[in-house]
């Protein structure tokens, strides 16, 4: 069993018509996570790049689309994760933001789990 810490991106495609209601759901999650035993590390949703801005390397690199939002928490370990998943769906708070989100306020998600790098966290 691993006992290092990880953290969880979540990539949304967001619907346009529905950003209100995704900022709604992203402050559920963040204090649901944190009640929880986690870290958030927040909800980021696009804005406008800043004027006169390049590409770091050239031909590597590309502007990302509008439409994408992140969200990023993270736990101590494995088990604090898997302990989150179990208990979640049994409290009152947490069932209410999930049947109040049962359809979703974005198009689609990804999600990826990471750990850090040696000597961080």
């Amino acid at each position: 069993m691993q006992s290092e810490a990880i953290v969880c991106e979540v990539r949304y495609r967001l619907d346009p018509q529905k950003r209100a209601e995704f900022e709604e759901y992203g402050r559920a999650w963040v204090r649901l996570i944190e009640r929880f035993g986690g870290t958030h590390y927040g909800f980021f949703v696009p804005r406008a790049a800043p004027s006169n801005t390049t590409i770091s390397f050239p031909g590597k690199g590309r502007h990302g689309e509008a439409d994408v939002a992140v969200a990023l928490f993270g736990f101590p370990n494995d088990a604090a994760y898997r302990r989150y998943r179990i208990e979640l769906p049994l409290d009152p708070e947490a069932a209410a933001v999930i049947e109040r989100f049962a359809e979703p306020p974005f198009e689609s998600y990804e999600r990826i789990f990471l750990q850090p790098l040696s000597g961080q966290l």
